[in-house]
């Protein structure tokens, strides 16, 4: 069971930093030069994607949990 659990944390965590780095490109992407990038709102919007993603793979579950269903 305990295997599980953490199985389960694992993928949520890495679920998360993928979402959280797709974020950080799209908020670097959005600027027309990398000096004009505004880091603060890179990081904000990184890390409010990365909980929001931990949070739906607490209500939903991940999507490789879903394979074995």
């Amino acid at each position: 069971m305990m295997s599980k659990v953490k199985s389960y944390v694992v993928r949520a965590i890495w679920t998360a930093v993928q979402t959280a780095a797709a974020s950080a490109i799209a908020a670097i992407g959005s600027t027309a030069t990398i000096g004009a990038v505004d880091w603060r709102v890179v990081a904000s919007t990184a890390g409010l994607a990365g909980i929001l993603s931990l949070l739906k793979s607490i209500a939903v579950g991940t999507p490789e949990s879903k394979e074995g269903a």
